[in-house]
């Protein structure tokens, strides 16, 4: 990736983009390893033959459709040549127990799917006499069908509905798929009666344009908001200051008025107080979160490529997991043949090397997904510090979105594969604790289960923490090219040094960005009841409604979580700025107007209160 070496200075500076240097190439190296196994593991699966039986379907005796298979020991009906017979037929196609893993209908391979309804068994042999496709197993003839013993067993559930098969996975599956709908009733639980689930799934469907459009009109309303939260982020902190400040004083003069009347403790009175000398001595805190919002909305007039990076995170996200998928699947087809003892169908189940080939593919997904995001925050972070220190704006690079992916790609990959890796050994312990926490319920006292449930929460605020951490060590490599370990001391420091700065952007800022979560699904959510109004029937709008506002959420929360990263890149940036530059000849600030306003601004009235002193 463009490192062949890389040497940490002793006497480290702060040069912004200055000195640029490979970071953490051992980790580099791990991770590419690492992902290498990964390749390894969908090499294997898919040579093993597991991409054919997951492609073309085995039947119940451990035959492949679609090509000739070798004997399986204490397997009658197995070995068979089914190079004809191409397609998976379930003798009992809604007898499928998807949750516990288990088949519990019959599978066969035939040369043709029925695509009319059989009523009898004598419409089932007719259609195996002119057709050729043998709908009952292997061991019944075809003229006795309508009067073997085991018909009942061995022979599709009467009637058979018409069925087509699927394209490139070829299983028969009914052409009516009312069965599926009362499979998902199984899942949905509040559901009392079969039309109230086909009214909803017939309003989806009919809804479908609508439902695309408002989810457009979430991804414009998303967008639209990245530029104009600096204008609307002035009037929305206020305000809840002044709300806070009223309230409080309100709640202060009532609580009082009671002590007065009725001698009540003073303590609530004490914490109206505090609250209010917090309120004021936080104000110019709050005030640099209104100015860096005002900077952030800047920045992505300066870099629109901005926006597009939730596309390329989600588009990459996307691609890696149905390809992780892929392979688990073909892994869970790889393993070896065994034959349930309750109903003597042969099953493929995944035993010794291959566990542990599964535990390997499953840390690789969590691993390479916070690489990912990860990814994404560094670029971001390249892209803003480039802005940030470049006093010229006309200098800056034609496209400082790609000057940071390619500076991410030569440099710094291993800083972002470290960092990534520190998460994975706190997500993994906290998703067991889950798992067997799922699995327990019920089953553990009360002392167990407060404990699991402590112990997933700490996990879930150090990875907060962690994450947080990880986010200002890329930036801080971004600044000056420094290890991750480094650069996450460096970060630390500098937020130690600004606690009460990063406690009010943090509250405040979060805050703010609330809002404008809450606001574009209100505006999506109105759009989408007066599209649907048209719809009386509640069973009908209401369920595509629930799918808008829950994409545009997620939508918002993309675009919102990058607006995020930037104000908090701009803030250690500015942190840096004022640590090490005072305005003087030789070392000028680096920050925007605004910013430098909200200093000078300061440092009139430090001058005012010292005069007066």
């Amino acid at each position: 990736m463009g490192c062949c070496g890389s040497s940490e200075q002793k006497q480290r500076e702060w040069k912004p983009l200055e000195d640029r240097s490979c970071t953490d190439i051992p980790w580099l190296i791990i991770f590419a390893l690492f992902c290498i196994g990964m390749a390894c593991i969908a090499g294997f699966s898919i040579s093993t033959g597991a991409a054919s039986r997951l492609i073309s379907g085995y039947d119940s005796y451990g035959n492949t459709c679609g090509q000739k298979n070798s004997k399986i020991e204490g397997v009658e009906l197995s070995g068979r040549d089914q190079t004809d017979n191409k397609y998976v037929f379930f003798l009992d196609p809604c007898n499928i127990d998807i949750l516990n893993r288990k088949i519990k209908s019959m599978a066969l391979c035939v040369s043709r799917c029925p695509d009319i309804e059989l009523k009898t068994y004598t419409d089932v042999k007719k259609f195996a006499l002119q057709n050729g496709s043998e709908l009952c197993s292997y061991d019944i003839p075809v003229s006795k069908y309508p009067s073997h013993g085991e018909r009942s067993k061995k022979c599709p559930k009467l009637p058979v509905p018409p069925s087509n098969s699927l394209p490139v996975f070829h299983r028969c599956t009914p052409v009516d798929i009312s069965c599926y709908a009362q499979f998902a009733e199984a899942f949905v639980t509040f559901v009392s009666d079969n039309s109230m689930l086909h009214r909803v799934i017939a309003g989806v469907m009919a809804s479908k344009e609508i439902i695309m459009g408002l989810c457009v009109l979430a991804l414009v309303l998303s967008i639209i908001l990245m530029v104009v939260i600096r204008y609307i982020s002035v009037v929305l902190v206020w305000i809840l200051t002044a709300l806070v400040v009223l309230g409080s004083i309100g709640k202060a003069w009532q609580t009082f008025f009671k002590i007065l009347t009725s001698k009540l403790k003073s303590s609530l009175v004490n914490f109206q107080v505090i609250l209010l000398l917090l309120l004021f001595f936080m104000r110019k805190r709050v005030a640099l979160t209104i100015t860096l919002f005002h900077v952030a909305g800047k920045v992505f007039t300066h870099l629109p490529l901005l926006a597009l990076q939730p596309f390329w995170t989600f588009l990459s996200l996307m691609l890696f997991w149905v390809s992780w998928l892929g392979v688990l699947l073909f892994l869970g087809t790889a393993g070896s043949p065994v034959q349930s003892e309750e109903a003597g169908l042969v099953e493929y189940r995944i035993s010794g090397p291959l566990q542990y080939m599964v535990w390997y593919h499953a840390v690789g997904l969590i691993w390479i997904s916070q690489f990912i995001l990860a990814c994404q925050q560094m670029t971001v972070a390249g892209a803003v510090v480039t802005y940030y220190f470049t006093r010229n704006k006309s200098e800056l690079p034609m496209t400082p979105i790609v000057s940071s992916m390619l500076c991410l790609t030569r440099y710094h990959l291993g800083t972002v594969a470290k960092g990534s890796f520190i998460i994975t050994l706190v997500e993994i312990p906290r998703l067991i604790l889950t798992y067997i926490h799922n699995q327990l319920k019920g089953k553990e006292n009360a002392c167990a289960r407060c404990m699991l449930k402590s112990c997933i929460c700490c996990l879930w605020c150090l990875k907060k923490c962690l994450m947080y951490l990880n986010q200002n060590a890329y930036t801080a490599t971004a600044i000056n090219s420094t290890s991750f370990c480094t650069s996450a001391r460096d970060a630390f420091v500098i937020l130690v040094e600004n606690a009460l700065r990063v406690a009010t952007i943090n509250t405040v800022g979060d805050f703010v960005l609330f809002l404008g979560k809450v606001l574009i699904v209100s505006c999506t959510a109105f759009v989408g009841v007066l599209s649907l109004n048209y719809q009386r029937d509640y069973t009908v709008w209401v369920l595509p409604l629930l799918i808008v506002c829950l994409f545009s959420w997620l939508v918002a929360h993309c675009f919102l979580s990058v607006f995020e990263i930037v104000v908090d890149v701009l803030f250690l940036c500015f942190a840096v700025d004022t640590k090490h530059n005072d305005g003087s000849p030789g070392r000028e600030f680096y920050m925007d107007k605004a910013l430098m306003s909200f200093i000078f601004l300061n440092s009139t009235l430090i001058d005012f209160v010292k005069l007066l002193a």
